[in-house]
């Protein structure tokens, strides 16, 4: 639901706001206000996502109370006057609605702030990193995560076996600095020298993971890992 607050000094126009916004089945009308000033001690204590809002009002026009906010919520301007309508949109306002306002047209900015506020609430998802760069002979060599067949500790080194290339990739890197950049659905580490693409995974046994032929050791230090991708191993 979208939490709404009306502001009109007129009481009539007020009236009928009031009454369109019950219209309107995602908006929650938390109260109603026939000046600005009564209109933010709401705000003081109330969560407000889109306030439907007059201009011409006398002590303190909408637009001087738009100006005034540190943080905006969505805001519809509803009056009779067209001249503010380039003025307003400087101030980023969801819509702009001419008295008299019609259910259709109110309804369509309604949506509008819907479509605004979703987006908004939609958590970001950060992009998945598709390569990286480590340093190996004398360059900045760069590895596509979907080429890595698995990664092996050597010391102070590790070294990236590819699906592309037929000698592996070495660079002077601690195993754990490397398991912390790679994404956790892609990568497991299956023992203190080993990092294992999930994608290459053959088969699996109670000490060993299988790419095709080739055996690698499971400790039991990283067991879980194995168990939390197969679900009961």
């Amino acid at each position: 639901m979208i939490r709404c607050l009306a502001i009109d000094d007129e009481p009539l126009a007020l009236e009928l706001l009031v009454d369109n916004i019950s219209k309107v089945p995602f908006l929650q009308l938390i109260d109603s206000c026939d000046n600005v000033m009564d209109a933010m001690k709401v705000m003081q204590t109330q969560t407000i996502d889109l306030i439907f809002l007059d201009i011409q009002m006398p002590g303190f026009t909408g637009l001087q109370f738009i100006e005034s906010m540190t943080e905006k919520p969505m805001i519809i301007l509803i009056t009779a006057y067209k001249q503010y309508a380039l003025e307003s949109y400087n101030l980023d306002v969801t819509d702009y609605l001419v008295k008299p306002v019609s259910l259709d047209r109110f309804i369509k900015a309604c949506n509008k702030a819907k479509q605004l506020f979703e987006l908004k609430s939609t958590p970001k998802i950060a992009p998945k990193p598709e390569y990286i760069f480590v340093n190996a002979d004398y360059s900045m060599v760069k590895i596509t995560l979907n080429d890595i067949i698995y990664i092996e500790a050597l010391k102070d080194y590790i070294s990236f076996h590819l699906k592309s290339a037929r000698h592996p990739v070495i660079t002077r890197m601690p195993m754990k600095t490397m398991e912390e950049q790679l994404p956790a659905t892609m990568f497991i580490r299956i023992h203190k020298s080993y990092i294992v693409s999930v994608s290459f995974i053959t088969a699996i046994r109670k000490s060993s993971v299988f790419i095709d032929l080739l055996e690698l050791p499971l400790s039991d230090t990283y067991r879980h890992n194995v168990a939390a991708l197969t679900g009961n191993f």
